[in-house]
């Protein structure tokens, strides 16, 4: 440092005052270059820290949004509010739509039950689920086959009806001119449906042929038929390719027997042979669901209660029994399954299902609850309403 300050004896007085200025100049500048250095630290610990406080607030993001997925398939109104509260969605139909419409991570039955709520913001959310869908140029099967992949149709015939109404009207507004009417649409998309039903399940024996399903269509377009070309390529796209349902979240029927209407143990007298064997019965769904042991993932059978009456009988064998029957079709086999030992589903073979409890007030339980959920096919009187209602147009007109 004594080196440094050293001034060489040839300088003039002049020239020493130049270079101490130069001196304390360059001891400035150091100054000045150490404190933007220090300001630089600083500055880049403080990026640093905003880098991890913004990695911290996209991981914590990321986690509500699958907390939120997670709600939504538990509870899809809780899931929804959740995501709403934690600004992760805005509460407007376009938004929730949205969210639905891409799906990710959501089980579709709860996207089916959500979109089915009558509530004034679920049904405007339903219009613009639909209206994210593009049908121009599709047939109606195509069309049917994006729109119920996107989500699992629910079981109440109300349900189904509005978002089968939204489809219906989306459609046509698509496709102008292809059908007279949306109650035409409407009523042939279900009329689809249950054509793709009756010929890809395995215990609907007799098929419907195309000139039935043709016969089952006539007049539906404001009174008048619809071109048989396009009902022949409806009828063999369907029977060429069944619809794609989407499944449940899990591999198993576990989920849907999670929160029964009533399950027990009960005595079911067998169909071909006629000797009575102990099952474990649950009650749910509209369904009658028997298996072996408690601990069976699936059942050895299934038991649609739709278009069924229960009744308490008498037997010379056991006490305590009721059956389940079809009204006014005495010879008539109830439509059900059933699993085989070797892992074969087969058809019933019941015209009545006779079956024992243990006790006179679970018989009185079991007949309460059966009948509670037993329920007319809400299909079919959707479909009468709406044909009916083309007739009446028809009458009006003329």
């Amino acid at each position: 440092m004594e080196e440094c300050g050293l001034v060489p004896a040839d300088l003039t007085l002049e020239e020493r005052r130049e270079l101490e200025n130069i001196r304390c100049r360059k001891i400035e500048l150091l100054l000045e270059i150490q404190r933007l250095r220090d300001e630089l630290n600083e500055a880049m610990f403080e990026v640093e820290g905003l880098d991890l406080l913004e990695g911290s607030k996209t991981l914590q993001r990321t986690k509500h949004i699958g907390m939120g997925r997670k709600k939504f398939n538990m509870d899809p109104k809780k899931g929804i509010q959740f995501l709403v509260e934690n600004d992760l969605l805005k509460n407007i139909s376009e938004d929730i739509a949205q969210f639905l419409y891409k799906g990710e991570g959501l089980n579709k039955t709860a996207i089916g039950d959500y979109l089915g709520e009558r509530d004034d913001l679920n049904i405007k959310v339903l219009h613009a689920f639909v209206d994210l869908h593009e049908f121009t140029d599709l047939n109606l099967v195509q069309a049917l086959r994006q729109f119920l992949w996107s989500f699992r149709l629910p079981g109440e015939a109300q349900k189904i009806d509005r978002m089968m109404e939204a489809f219906a009207q989306r459609y046509c507004h698509c496709n102008p001119g292809v059908f007279q009417s949306t109650d035409t649409c409407y009523v042939l998309s279900f009329a689809i449906i249950m054509l793709n039903t009756s010929l890809h399940n395995p215990n609907v024996r007799e098929k419907p042929t195309v000139e039935r399903f043709i016969s089952m269509n006539r007049g539906i377009n404001d009174g008048g038929d619809l071109p048989e070309d396009l009902l022949r390529n409806l009828y063999d796209s369907i029977k060429s390719e069944p619809f794609k349902i989407p499944e449940d979240d899990g591999n198993d029927l576990t989920h849907t027997f999670f929160n029964p209407d009533r399950e027990g143990w009960l005595l079911k007298l067998g169909g071909r042979v006629k000797t009575w064997k102990r099952r474990w019965f649950i009650l749910t769904d509209n369904c009658l669901y028997y298996f072996e042991f408690t601990t069976d993932k699936e059942p050895r059978g299934i038991i649609p209660l739709e278009n069924l009456s229960i009744r308490e009988v008498e037997d010379p064998r056991k006490p305590n029994c009721f059956e389940l029957y079809i009204p006014n079709n005495r010879d008539q086999l109830i439509k059900a399954c059933k699993t085989e030992a070797d892992g074969r589903v087969v058809e019933g073979n019941h015209t009545v299902y006779r079956i024992s409890a243990p006790t006179p007030e679970e018989t009185a339980e079991w007949i309460k609850c059966i009948r509670a959920a037993v329920s007319i096919d809400p299909f079919y009187e959707m479909l009468a309403a709406r044909k009916k209602r083309i007739s009446i147009k028809k009458l009006e007109q003329s």
